[in-house]
C-alpha cells in the first residue's frame, strides 16, 4: 500500500519495476500514478490535476494545472490569488476553482499546524 505522504518503504508491483527501471504501464491520469507510487513521487501540476480531476473539450486535467503554475508562477503564487482571477482560466469553472481553493487552504492549515507545534516544541 502506498502511503498518502511519502514514499513506501517496501516497495511491490509498478513501484519495483519503475526503481529497476523496467517499462510500466503510461498512465493517463495522474491519479493511477499517484496511487502506484505515492504522492511524493508526483510533481505539482500532476497533484493539481488531481484535484481538477477532469478537463474540457481539447484541454485535459494536467494541462489546465500546468497552464495554472505557469500563468501563477507556482502553487503559491497560484495560492495567492483572489478566487475571482482563477474564473478566467478555461477550463477551470466554479467547482474545480473551489477544489483549488479548499485544498490550498487546507494545506496553508496544515503548515500553519506544523509551524505552530515546532514553536510550542521549542518553548
Amino acid at each position: 500500500m502506498v502511503p498518502i505522504l511519502g514514499e513506501a518503504p517496501n516497495l511491490s508491483g509498478s513501484q519495483a519495476r519503475i526503481l529497476a527501471g523496467e517499462p510500466v504501464a503510461d498512465w493517463q491520469h495522474p491519479g493511477g500514478k499517484l496511487r502506484e507510487l505515492g504522492a511524493a513521487r508526483l510533481d505539482d501540476a500532476e497533484l493539481l490535476a488531481v484535484i481538477i480531476s477532469s478537463g474540457t473539450k481539447g484541454h485535459s486535467a494536467e494541462a489546465i494545472a500546468r497552464d495554472l503554475i505557469q500563468r501563477f508562477g507556482s502553487l503559491t503564487g497560484l495560492a495567492n490569488r483572489p478566487l475571482e482571477e482563477l474564473l478566467s482560466i478555461k477550463g477551470l469553472g466554479d467547482v474545480k476553482m473551489l477544489r483549488i481553493a479548499a485544498a490550498l487552504e487546507r494545506a496553508r492549515r496544515a503548515a500553519n499546524e506544523i509551524i505552530h507545534e515546532k514553536e510550542r516544541k521549542t518553548k
